[in-house]
């Protein structure tokens, strides 16, 4: 059928989902138990915000239903694909993943705290690194007193493993 004979109003607008953090093809999906609480939560709370829809109208409910549908396929595809990594199986004196290493920077002499987490569980300002970002693989199989260098475009950046805790 020509498209001069379609209601406007019966198109429905394709929901522009955001992609979750980056994780490469064939790369385990490896989380952490509070990781995967976090996972399982944003499920709770996009069901929760599916059921309140009651009282929107018709088209604005069809769109943000198609919306929040998108997200929940995304992240029941990042749930399934879990691997929760029990940290108390990690050998305790060496940084593995769900590791946190306390380092001090040779140059400033800053301590810096950082846990090594799954991709989707990472954020920085909260000292949550993911497993595949430089400085964890830099940091994994080391032990306490270990120098790892971190390589930099313009001034690579060197740390001692001052710690190492499982929490």
């Amino acid at each position: 059928m020509s498209r001069g004979f379609v209601k406007e109003d019966d198109q429905e607008e394709v929901p522009i989902v955001p992609q979750r953090a980056f994780l490469p093809e064939g790369v385990p999906n490896f989380v952490t138990p509070a990781g995967m609480e976090l996972l399982l939560a944003e499920k709770q709370a996009l069901i929760r915000e599916k059921e309140s829809l009651a009282g929107t109208r018709e088209h604005e409910k069809r769109i943000t239903l198609n919306y929040i549908n998108a997200k929940l396929q995304l992240l029941n595809n990042r749930i399934a694909e879990a691997r929760v990594v029990d940290l108390k199986e990690q050998p305790q004196n060496e940084i593995r993943f769900g590791a946190t290493a306390t380092l001090k920077n040779e140059a400033s002499g800053k301590t810096q705290i950082f846990q090594i987490v799954g991709v989707d569980e990472a954020e920085i300002a909260k000292g949550k690194i993911s497993f595949l970002s430089p400085l964890a693989r830099a940091l994994i199989n080391k032990k306490s007193g270990d120098r790892v260098t971190l390589k930099r475009d313009r001034e690579d950046i060197v740390f001692e493993i001052t710690g190492i805790t499982y929490k």
